[in-house]
């Protein structure tokens, strides 16, 4: 597996799965890039000391972004992955999901599952009531990201604005997209996991795995109505694999 010892690696390493997505024209590299976005944010945030122990948070990103990083590998070689990331990756192959799609998909498999593992793993030994705080201090970074997705994704959809401000749902969207109640519940998992007997953990995560593989169903098959939304979204999409990457990093 790749080797990851500072937030600056983690950084280096999406950005050579971006460069992988664009030479292979994959939709893969959507969520790699976001997730980029949000880990230089992060980054900012620690040197910024937005948290009370950034040490420790850089200590949490490297094990979150890993459980990432190791699953896009492993799966580029054909080896076992949690049930949600396969789900995220197999979507790749399939030409109609739409941008959403992908990185809904992906946040999916990484908030609801790794995120709850990897908060559980940075406190052990220690209570891990410690790491709330610094836990929720990531909504904040993650709602000073929205905008910015926000309008990254109306330059691949151009008709995305409108329809916010013809709904006015813009708030609804925004906190929908933010996925603040995943994370409420990633912290309630990594709580659960750290008062589960180690001989459990395993267990524990297969089930977690497999409820956020049923979560993933709803975003690849969300039915009829939703699904018709997403193809006249997916019809209205503009630009290449390689261009829809390019405006998510800028």
């Amino acid at each position: 597996m790749i080797t990851i010892n500072t937030i600056d690696d983690v950084i280096k390493t999406l950005q050579d799965i971006i460069d992988e997505s664009i030479k292979n024209k994959s939709p893969l590299g959507y969520f790699a890039a976001l997730y980029k976005k949000v880990t230089i944010k992060v980054k900012e945030g620690i040197a910024n000391n937005i948290f009370d122990d950034g040490p420790r948070m850089e200590k949490l990103d490297i094990i979150f972004a890993k459980r990432y990083i190791d699953a896009y590998y492993s799966f580029q070689k054909n080896k076992p992955i949690s049930n949600a990331w396969k789900e995220a990756f197999d979507l790749a192959n399939n030409y109609w999901p739409t941008v959403l799609q992908h990185l809904l998909i992906g946040m999916n498999a990484h908030i609801n599952l790794d995120l709850g593992i990897a908060a559980a793993e940075v406190s052990k030994g220690q209570d891990i009531e410690n790491l709330k705080d610094d836990f929720n201090k990531i909504n904040t970074v993650l709602s000073s990201l929205v905008m910015d997705v926000e309008n990254d994704l109306s330059k691949i959809w151009p008709f995305l604005k409108k329809i916010l401000k013809l709904t006015k749902k813009a708030d609804d969207f925004l906190i929908d997209f933010s996925m603040k109640k995943a994370r409420d519940e990633a912290w309630d998992f990594a709580v659960k996991l750290s008062n589960t007997k180690a001989s459990k953990i395993e267990e524990a995560i297969k089930l977690k795995d497999k409820g956020t593989s049923e979560i993933a169903s709803l975003i690849t098959n969300p039915g009829i109505i939703p699904s018709f939304i997403f193809v006249c979204i997916r019809i209205g999409e503009k630009g290449s694999i390689v261009q829809k990457i390019s405006d998510l990093i800028d």
